[in-house]
This record gives structure tokens, C-alpha cells and sequence, in this order.
């Protein structure tokens, strides 16, 4: 009786996927008469790699599996919201928990003949609605199938079953029934097995027999296990350079074959009904970068693998301010972002010089607090990564009110004195001079004083000449000058100092002093000549008063040569101190050597008094003084 096979077998080739994937089983077809109710048996699987959060919800769909869709709602889990036919008919009779997803509906109609979806919700984005659907019939009255037979009129033959190819079954299970009914007799026998992927295309085979006779009747089938994806491969995760080329390979093991699509984000790139694709990319850009998403559908079950492509590229040009101009003191902030894989250094450089920290992020800011003019320059972004680099430039020009600087001052020169005003600003600034004492301003519209100046950048520097050194007044300075500079941030006036008056001074009365001790050294030696003579001679001492302060020098004939000598080493001697003098002053000296033979010159004295010993008086130049002593007048020759 063959036709037990062709029956069983449908029922007995239900999928039980052992590798825990996204699986349920409910009948396909179920009846059920009006107004009784009805049970729809359900158990599902997920898999084991998922943990359930906030526990496991259902929801069991009439007529459609998509909940874009929108399809009535039969039952719901979370909350009492269902379909208007189905207010208070339904009710879960299974533990999510156990897997059990069994559904009763009570007080049934016509209208609710159709099929019928679950789907698991797990938590987050672990929610699946099987494809798998029990179709409902609602009848009026009941239907009777009649099967096909095979009678066998010959009551001295008994028949066997015996099953063909079971040895690679996992488990089989077999059962024989005998039905006996008037005069007929069924013989039927069922195996039972649970089938898995690796079964399909497998032969399976029923052999009837009778024995001691050589009738043998045999049928074989190939199982077709539908099941849906249970595995997708695809690369690895890579990284490429920007570019270049790549190729994204795709494996989907399923029955039947899958639609296999590949996904970039929302965007479906390629797709066929297949158990393999490969997506190839050329010239990848860095907008391609992303995660790759390949999906396997056969109807059965949906099943997805991702992979990561990472491009490769230098930083891009950085995005940096505008160039600004600002006042001093201003607070602001520098940005400089790029883009870059590997994520790029970031540094900031004004004029060359490293400034801020180092940022290895994609975006860098730089502040800058209560800027001063030495802030003033070229700010420059460099972002580097392992493929190279890139920068942005922007300049910060400071306007500040101007400053006085260490060089302004007035110096003693040969022509008189010269003043020097220097100061820095920005806009650069503007220089006058003022002459208290002459109530005048000296400026570049005057060309008195000599007026010069210049601009060098921030840098402004003015000069005036005057010609006359000046006269002391009540002890105060001999030199009063000021020197104004402004520009549109601010005015200062200052007064300059003659940086170089004291050491003209002291030059002054260190010659003084070399002076008096020259005239002391020729004193002396006139004395040491005229000593010598009185030796020589045997003369009384004669004293000589200069009564005129302007005096002439001369010499003793006699000792004419001798005096010559000592009065030109006092010469060379004055010499030498007037070239200190010049090296002091930075001028020639004032004072000249005193005594020379070959040409005498006046000296201001306020007093001077020489004494002669042995000095012999003229006819017409001698005489006696009114103490007694003897007097003699010398004129130079």
C-alpha cells in the first residue's frame, strides 16, 4: 500500500533548524467551524548569540508579515491595542520565555479566514517576523477528503513496508499501523526524523514486498529541505586607499536559493536571486566609506552579515578663520578642522613657531587670551597623518596705541644736539617735537631743526638737529625737549633726557683737573731749572711776581735748552690727555698744551703765582720791591 508514503510525507519533512537561527513552526493549514474557537499552536527559535533586553514581546499579525505594511493586529504583548475584529477574542496561551508562541481565538467567524504571522521582539533592533504563516478555514460545515487506496483482493498474500536509505537520518523513528475494517485490511508505516539543512538532496525510499514471492514495489524521493539562510559570509573588514579599487564577495547558504541584496546604509548597490554576488567598487572614495550590509531573503527567513570598509586618505586643507585685524587686548578663538584616515595631527605655527598643543582629532582650537602686539603675525594650521599633510594659513594684524622706546633720548654731537624720538604702534604713529622753553612744535610740515623721519613697518622714528648745545638755566638741564607720538588709539607725550650730559661734564672737569696739573708740572720744573742755576751760579734768590693773570711764559737764556725739554714733555703729555678727552666725549679736545716754545697761547687762570731762583734782571726790566726783594719781568721772544 504505497499511498501511506505519499501522505506522510509532507508532514514529516518540517524544518527543526538546529543552529538556533530565526525559525517557528505552526501548522500550515488549520479548521475550525463559526462561532467555536480556535487554538494555532506555536513554538519559535532565535539565535543563541542574542540576549533578550527588557524580555521577549509578540505580535501576531493577520494577512501581511510586514509591519510596514500596516496589517491588523490579532494579539500584542506590550499593550491591549488590536484590531477592532479581534477586541477580546484572543489570548496568548504560550511562554514567550519557553519559546511557546501559541495563540487561542475564541467566538471565530468567516471573516477571519486568512493567514496568520507572528513576530518575536526581543528588544532593540532583534525583532523578526516569520515568513512561515498558518492558514485559518472557517466552516460552516464540515469537509470529508478521501484518500486514494491500493486494495488488495487476495486474501493469501500478507504485504510488508520496509524503508529505503535511512541510515544517514539522525534518530529515525518507524511505526506500523494495521486497520482492519469489514473486509479490508490497511497497512501503513511512518517515519519520523527530523531533517536538517544538510539533508537536502538526500534520496529516501519505500520498498512494499510480499514475502516468499518476487513481487517488489519500490519509490524514491529526493528531499528538498526548505530552510531559510543560515549562514552569510563576507570579507573581512579591510581598509583601502583612496583610489583604489575593491571587490565585496557575498556567500548565502539557504533552500531555496536567496534574493541576496548588498546594502550601503539605506541603499540597495546590487542584488540577485543567487547563492552568491560580489559588489565591485572602483576608484573608492572617502564617501564610501562605511559599513557594508550583505542580506540573504529566501522567504523563509531573513539573515544579514556587515562589514566595515575603511578609506585610506591624506588631511584635507584644513578650514581655518579669515585673516582679521584687531585691537590689543581683544579674546579670540582660533578654528582649524580637516578632514583626514587615520584621524590627522593638528598644530599650530605662528611664524614658524610651534604655539598651543598638539590635537590629534580632527578639529583643533586655539585661544587666544587678551592678545598683545607680540601676537601680531601668520597663524598656520599643519594637520599630518601617514599619507601626508596639509595646511591653512591666516594673519592677525594688533593695533595698539604706540609705545616710547629705550632709544629715544638726545645726544651732545659735534653740531650741538641732536634728538632722537623712536616709538612702535599700529597704525604706526606720528612724531612732533616740542620746545617748552620756545614754545615751538617741530613736525614733518616744519623744516627747521633739521626734521627727519622714517617709517620701518610698526616702527616710526623722528630726529631733530639744533645747532646750539644751550646754556644752563638756574642748575635745570641744558636741553628741553619733548616728544609727542600718537595714532588712533591713544597720545603720549614725553620729555627727552641728554643721556650723554653727565659724561660730558665729567670730561669737563677731568680736563680741568689735567690742566692744573699740567701747569703744577711746569711750575715745578721752572723751579728745578732756576734751583740748578743758583747752584751754578751763586746768585741770590730773586723772586718774581706776576702781578697780570694772563702770564708769558719764557725761559732763562742760559738755561733755554734745558727748559725746552721739560715744557715739551708737558706738551706730550697734554696731548695724550686731550685724545682721552676726544675718546670720552666723542669731540675734539678743549684743552691745549700749555708752555710751548714755538708758539706760546693765552691761558685763562684765575690765579697764578711762579718763583724764580737766580734769575738775572734786564736793564729797564728790574727793580726792587717795596719789602726789599728784587723783581724781574719776563716777556716771551
Amino acid at each position: 500500500t504505497m499511498w501511506c508514503l505519499e501522505l506522510l510525507l509532507p508532514l514529516l519533512l518540517i524544518i527543526n533548524d538546529a543552529n538556533c537561527q530565526w525559525n517557528v513552526w505552526v501548522p500550515r493549514d488549520i479548521s475550525a467551524m463559526t462561532n467555536s474557537c480556535v487554538v494555532i499552536p506555536c513554538t519559535f527559535m532565535y539565535p543563541s548569540g542574542i540576549r533578550p533586553y527588557r524580555g521577549i514581546h509578540g505580535i501576531w499579525y493577520f494577512g501581511q508579515p510586514y509591519p510596514q505594511l500596516f496589517p491588523p493586529v490579532v494579539f500584542k504583548t506590550r499593550t491591549d491595542i488590536v484590531h477592532e475584529s479581534y477586541k477580546g477574542r484572543t489570548k496568548l496561551l504560550g511562554d514567550l520565555h519557553q519559546r511557546n508562541c501559541t495563540l487561542l481565538i475564541n467566538n471565530i467567524g468567516t471573516e477571519h479566514s486568512g493567514r496568520y504571522y507572528f513576530r518575536a521582539d526581543l528588544g532593540g533592533a532583534n525583532m523578526y517576523t516569520f515568513p512561515d504563516y498558518a492558514e485559518l478555514k472557517v466552516l460552516d460545515q464540515p469537509s470529508i477528503d478521501i484518500p486514494e487506496e491500493i486494495v488488495n483482493n487476495c486474501p493469501d498474500m500478507s504485504p510488508e513496508i520496509q524503508w529505503m536509505y535511512t541510515d544517514y537520518l539522525p534518530d529515525p523513528e518507524f511505526s506500523s499501523d494495521y486497520l482492519e475494517e469489514s473486509n479490508t485490511a490497511v497497512l501503513s508505516s511512518t517515519l519520523t526524523f527530523t531533517p536538517r539543512p544538510m539533508h537536502n538532496g538526500q534520496l529516501l525510499g519505500c520498498r512494499v514486498y510480499y514475502p516468499n514471492t518476487t513481487l517488489v514495489y519500490e519509490r524514491l524521493i529526493s528531499l528538498d529541505i526548505k530552510y531559510a539562510p543560515r549562514s552569510v559570509w563576507v570579507n573581512v573588514s579591510s581598509e583601502v586607499m583612496e583610489g583604489s579599487s575593491v571587490m565585496l564577495h557575498c556567500e548565502v547558504d539557504s533552500n531555496p536559493p536567496s534574493r541576496i541584496s548588498w546594502m550601503f546604509g539605506d541603499d540597495e548597490l546590487l542584488w540577485d536571486t543567487a547563492s552568491n554576488i560580489s559588489l565591485s567598487l572602483d576608484d573608492v572614495t572617502s564617501a564610501q566609506e562605511g559599513i557594508y550590509t550583505c542580506v540573504g531573503d529566501n522567504g523563509y527567513g531573513i539573515m544579514n552579515t556587515s562589514l566595515y570598509l575603511a578609506v585610506k586618505y591624506p588631511p584635507r586643507e584644513p578650514v581655518v578663520n579669515e585673516s582679521m585685524t584687531i585691537q590689543e587686548g581683544t579674546s579670540l578663538a582660533l578654528h582649524c578642522s580637516t578632514q583626514g584616515s587615520p584621524a590627522p595631527t593638528l598644530t599650530w605655527l605662528k611664524d614658524g613657531e610651534l604655539v598651543g598643543t598638539i590635537t590629534a582629532d580632527e578639529l583643533s582650537v586655539l585661544e587666544i587670551v587678551e592678545i598683545t602686539p607680540q601676537g601680531d603675525g601668520q597663524y598656520r594650521c599643519l594637520a599630518e597623518n601617514e599619507h601626508g599633510r596639509a595646511s591653512s594659513s591666516l594673519n592677525i594684524t594688533v593695533e595698539y596705541a604706540p609705545v616710547l622706546l629705550e632709544e629715544s633720548k638726545c645726544t651732545v654731537v659735534r653740531e650741538g644736539v641732536q634728538c632722537v624720538c623712536m616709538a612702535t604702534g599700529n597704525p604706526e604713529p606720528t612724531i612732533e617735537f616740542y620746545l617748552p622753553d620756545l614754545n615751538i612744535t617741530i613736525n614733518e610740515t616744519d623744516g627747521r631743526y633739521n626734521f627727519y623721519t622714517h617709517t620701518d613697518g610698526h616702527t616710526s622714528t623722528g630726529m631733530i638737529k639744533m645747532r646750539e648745545k644751550g646754556e644752563r638755566i638756574d642748575n635745570g638741564p641744558a636741553v628741553n625737549v619733548h616728544c609727542s607720538i600718537s595714532n588712533m588709539y591713544g597720545r603720549e607725550s614725553v620729555h627727552l633726557e641728554l643721556q650723554q650730559e653727565k659724561k660730558y661734564m665729567m670730561a669737563v672737569i677731568v680736563g680741568t683737573i689735567g690742566g692744573v696739573a699740567v701747569i703744577a708740572f711746569i711750575i715745578a720744573a721752572v723751579r728745578y731749572v732756576g734751583h740748578n742755576n743758583k747752584k751754578e751760579n751763586g746768585n741770590p734768590r730773586q723772586d718774581v711776581v706776576l702781578e697780570n693773570p694772563a702770564l708769558y711764559y719764557s725761559a732763562v737764556k742760559k738755561d733755554k735748552q734745558n727748559l725746552r725739554k721739560k715744557v715739551l714733555k708737558t706738551e706730550l703729555l697734554g696731548s695724550k690727555f686731550n685724545s682721552i678727552l676726544e675718546e670720552t666725549t666723542g669731540e675734539d679736545g678743549d684743552y691745549q698744551p700749555v708752555g710751548s716754545m714755538a708758539g706760546l697761547e693765552r691761558q685763562e687762570l684765575n690765579y697764578a703765582a711762579l718763583e724764580f731762583i737766580g734769575a738775572r734782571s734786564r736793564e729797564g726790566a728790574s727793580g726792587r720791591g717795596d719789602d726789599g726783594s728784587n723783581y724781574t719781568e719776563i716777556k716771551a721772544k
